[in-house]
């Protein structure tokens, strides 16, 4: 079965949608998204072993040999479960919208069937071209989503978000432009795109100051679609603003294309970059967190808190990746499977009350348990699995994103690693954090004192949720406490590819820890021992 069924499939459902009556169009989209989803599950059984490689997925065809660009695509395991998650989130997205969109809804669901399109173009891509083009490509459907379905503030959101996310991404371009062109000057195959090939000729022949400017370029295209502090501030408006379907696949999917990026090319490109800048990004990763995390206490807009709680827990994954051994790295690819499920159910249920008060003020709304109490139950369970509680998913991975920058140690003969449990202590406090703004928030919209808005308008809504947003979030809830209870079904599988992409890592950790030992000898010499002093006295 080709990969190229999941690319082409929600193509044709979104060319069949404006062939038909816009009655229709949710249910093609429903149908077309769920037809991927079932198609993604046959092609994952194909592995023959989930931790190669490439393995089980793969469909290779030329297109202009001479300039080296394929249209090949394939899936590691780390790969294969961010493609899963997609083709869950989109068909619930759709299911999810059914009330929620009245206007123009041909095109709605058409540019979500675009979008999942072009998400899976960035994690299926075996060729640069194909890798840049998807990625971009997933910028003009949500741009679209978010200006004409979203908020009062729409406009300015969707345009924030193009101008920061494409500005990112030109840097990226030329960090990649720069590693085929070399490559081209100096092998003898000439020109070629394919990722693999580029990554060990970038990993081996580069120079160290090559490989730092490279890292630049490639985390200013990746560090904002995480997005890492600094860069974070779009991230905000375009959640509050988006509809209840663009938030969940904002956070969902398209904030792992950054952090799948660090993964993908990063981590194999760039090897001793990344390990002397490894603390550096590790610290704005950590102020991410607290920053975050502080600016949620704040909050009244029960949907921006969310959205900055997502800036907060991704700082977590990004330590992780730059824990640099096995346990941190698979923590951050776990930490992406599992926010996307707990922070993208929390949007779903944010939309849900949304739909029937017309509000997201906390100072409006609160003591929803007595009127919404199946509603309560959703929101207290995600929030739970958000905050880390042991036996959901959360605290897997946030605990082995800490213990992976924890034991992370320069000692070769240990976990490969430049940071260590100073980090590790002060990531911490973002755990305490978290739980101190979500609680605070549970306490205030669902227990209390009832307080609705005297505008409530629920529509052809039912008070508390109906059996089609129940069907919603049940399974997101399923798989949350599945991920709690076995995360080993997911941390063996994935560990094949992540050795593989840690493995020059011991060596390139153990001659940065001896070239900083000599540099510090050097620096120690007392003055009257150097050869010159020597020579002054004889």
């Amino acid at each position: 079965m080709t990969p190229w069924l999941l690319l082409l499939i929600p193509l044709i459902g979104a060319a069949a949608i404006f062939l038909t009556k816009a009655e229709l169009s949710k249910w093609i989209s429903l149908g077309v998204s769920l037809f991927v989803f079932v198609i993604s599950i046959l092609m994952s059984v194909q592995f023959e072993q989930w931790g190669s490689m490439g393995t089980g997925l793969r469909s290779e065809t030329s297109w202009i040999n001479s300039m080296g660009l394929t249209l090949d695509l394939g899936a590691d395991s780390v790969a294969m479960m961010l493609v899963l998650l997609t083709t869950l989130l989109t068909p619930l997205c759709v299911w999810g919208s059914f009330n929620a969109i009245t206007s123009r809804r041909k095109e709605y669901y058409a540019w979500l069937l675009i979008l999942e399109t072009a998400m899976l173009g960035v994690f299926l891509a075996q060729d640069l071209i194909l890798f840049y083009v998807s990625f971009e490509l997933t910028l003009v459907p949500m741009f679209f989503l978010i200006a004409i379905y979203g908020g009062k503030n729409r406009a300015h959101a969707s345009v924030k978000f193009f101008i920061y996310t494409f500005a990112g991404s030109l840097f990226m371009l030329a960090g990649f432009v720069y590693v085929a062109w070399q490559n081209a000057q100096t092998g003898a195959g000439g020109w070629s795109f394919a990722i693999h090939d580029l990554a060990i000729y970038a990993s081996t022949k580069l120079s160290a100051t090559e490989q730092g400017w490279i890292l630049l370029a490639l985390l200013a295209g990746f560090a904002v679609k995480i997005p890492v502090f600094p860069v974070h501030t779009w991230l905000p408006l375009a959640h509050t603003e988006a509809p209840t379907a663009g938030s969940v696949i904002l956070a969902g999917v398209l904030l792992k294309l950054g952090t799948f990026g660090v993964y993908r090319f990063v981590l194999p490109m760039v090897p001793e970059a990344v390990v002397a800048w490894a603390p550096s990004i590790a610290i704005l990763g950590i102020i991410g967190i607290l920053y975050a995390a502080l600016i949620c206490w704040v909050q009244d807009d029960v949907k921006k808190l969310v959205a900055y709680s997502s800036v907060s827990h991704l700082g977590f994954c990004v330590l992780g990746l730059v824990a640099l051994n096995p346990i941190g790295l698979e923590g951050a690819v776990l930490y992406m499977i599992n926010h996307g499920l707990s922070t993208g159910a929390l949007f779903f249920l944010i939309g849900m009350m949304y739909e029937r008060y017309h509000t997201r003020d906390m100072n409006m709304i609160g003591g929803l348990a007595k009127r919404m109490p199946v509603w309560s139950v959703f929101m207290v369970f995600f929030v739970l699995a958000s905050v880390g509680l042991p036996g959901l998913n959360g605290f897997v991975s946030e605990f082995m994103c800490l213990l992976g920058t924890f034991v992370s140690s320069t000692d070769a003969q240990q976990w490969p690693g430049v940071l260590g449990p100073q980090y590790a202590a002060v990531a911490a406090l973002g755990m305490v954090l978290a739980a101190m703004y979500l609680l605070i928030m549970v306490g205030k919209v669902v227990f209390g004192t009832l307080k609705e808005p005297d505008t409530t308008d629920r529509g052809s809504l039912p008070v508390d949720l109906s059996l089609r947003e129940i069907g919603v979030l049940a399974p997101l809830a399923a798989l949350c406490i599945w991920i709690g209870v076995q995360p080993t079904v997911l941390t063996d599988a994935m560990r094949g590819s992540v050795e593989k992409v840690l493995s020059p890592y011991p060596k390139r950790v153990k001659e940065h820890v001896e070239q900083q030992h000599s540099e510090s000898i050097m620096l120690k010499v007392p003055e009257s021992e150097t050869p010159d002093k020597e020579d002054h006295h004889a």
